[in-house]
């Protein structure tokens, strides 16, 4: 799967992933593009590939795969890489538990944070954060949509 990633702010990149490795790869092209303190929100269904997606973004960083697993119910897990990798899991949470919780507090951190269900408030989402939406085509097909790269994020990608 190959690209030329040119963007601006209010284009979108669409990829066609066929597997969960493959899912897994551009969530690695993307980390290629990121920077510390940036988040990547994803959006889709349960089973869209939102954690495989998560798991090529920690390789890119140097963390295992093998680690990465859906935080559903520590609601964050922290990974220790070149770049610190913060998941959030939204899914089971009220927006007020979100916030009582602190959650919202690692959009301010010095490392990537990536959070799952990240639609339930997009209002709580700083202005810059990457969206990364998941449509399930079939069983093993995804369309992936990326929006809100910077300008500054034009290097090949994917």
């Amino acid at each position: 799967m190959q690209s030329h990633l040119s963007s601006l702010k209010d284009k979108k990149i669409e990829l066609i992933s066929s597997s969960e490795k493959e899912t897994v790869s551009i969530g690695e092209g993307l980390s290629r593009l990121l920077k510390p303190g940036d988040i990547v929100a994803l959006v889709g269904d349960l089973g869209s590939g939102k954690t495989y997606f998560t798991k090529g973004i920690a390789m890119g960083f140097g963390i295992s795969p093998d680690i990465v697993t859906s935080p559903s119910f520590t609601l964050v897990n922290e990974y220790e890489g070149k770049i610190k990798l913060f998941h959030i899991d939204a899914y089971r949470l009220e927006k007020e538990d979100f916030l009582l919780t602190g959650l919202d507090e690692y959009f301010y951190e010095d490392g990537i944070t990536v959070m799952e269900w990240a639609d339930k408030w997009p209002e709580l989402l700083p202005e810059d954060t990457i969206w990364v939406e998941f449509e399930i085509l079939d069983e093993n097909k995804r369309k992936i949509t990326i929006r809100g790269l910077r300008d500054d994020n034009n290097r090949k990608a994917f």
